[in-house]
This record gives structure tokens, sequence and C-alpha cells, in this order.
């Protein structure tokens, strides 16, 4: 009997809450505030990525290096790069069309140990999987 109780109560409140109208109006967000087309003091420029990574300390250095030996896969090329008279080895985030003694620039990156590539079949002591590599032209 009380489940029955509690039914009713529940079908009451759901049939009141049918007869409610709809807004008279639709809620409209209010308009987004028009900028004034200048940066706060100190902001980096916002026109040139390198510009702006540039401004912040530790964030994008870039390296030199001169190819040594060209791995390309798929989705990526593994570069063995000689810099200061010994190798590393480094992952473009993109296939890079580079040639054996190639001059080269790169970004830091992010250094992995001890990292196995099941594709190549290899592990590698060191990798540094950086974002971009860019041809130095002579």
């Amino acid at each position: 009997m009380r489940n029955i109780a509690i039914m009713a109560a529940l079908l009451m409140f759901s049939l009141t809450a049918c007869n409610k109208k709809p807004a008279e109006q639709p809620f409209v967000p209010d308009p987004v505030i028009p900028s004034t087309g200048t940066l706060p003091a100190g902001h980096p420029s916002i026109n040139n990525q390198d510009d702006a990574l540039a401004a912040v300390p530790g964030t994008f250095q870039l390296q030199k290096g001169t190819v040594v030996t060209i791995l390309n896969i798929p989705e990526f090329t593994y570069l063995e790069v000689s810099q200061n008279n010994q190798t590393r080895w480094i992952v473009a985030a993109s296939v890079v069309n580079v040639k054996k003694g190639d001059d080269i620039e790169f970004d830091s990156g992010t250094t992995v140990k001890n990292f196995t590539s099941k594709t190549l079949n290899r592990t590698f002591s060191s990798i540094a999987f950086v974002n971009h590599v860019t041809i130095i032209k002579k």
C-alpha cells in the first residue's frame, strides 16, 4: 500500500511538471566584448610561434647537427645526428626528406632512455623526440 502511495505522488508530480509553459523568451547569452587589439604589457607576440616560444626561457632551443644515418618509417624519420664529434639519435614528428651529410636544425624535444621501437625492432639507449627538423641551406 505504501508503494502505491509513493507511485501516486510521483505520478502527480510528473503531471504537474508537464503543465509548465516554455519561457516567454529564449535564453540569449551576453555578447562577447570585442578585443581592444592590444596585448597586456610583457605578453609575448602571438603572430609568430617561434617568437612566442623563444620568449619563455628553456622552451625552444634550436640545436644543429649533421645527418649521419636515416631510417624512414611511414609516420616518422629516425635520424642519427653528429654534434661536436658525437652522435645521437632523434625522431622527427613527421617524415623528413633529408640526405646523409645534410646540416639540420631541430628543437631539443623530449629525451627517452632505453626506447624500443617495435617497428624497427631496435632499442635506442637514448633518443630525442623532436617536433621539427629543418635543413640548413648552405
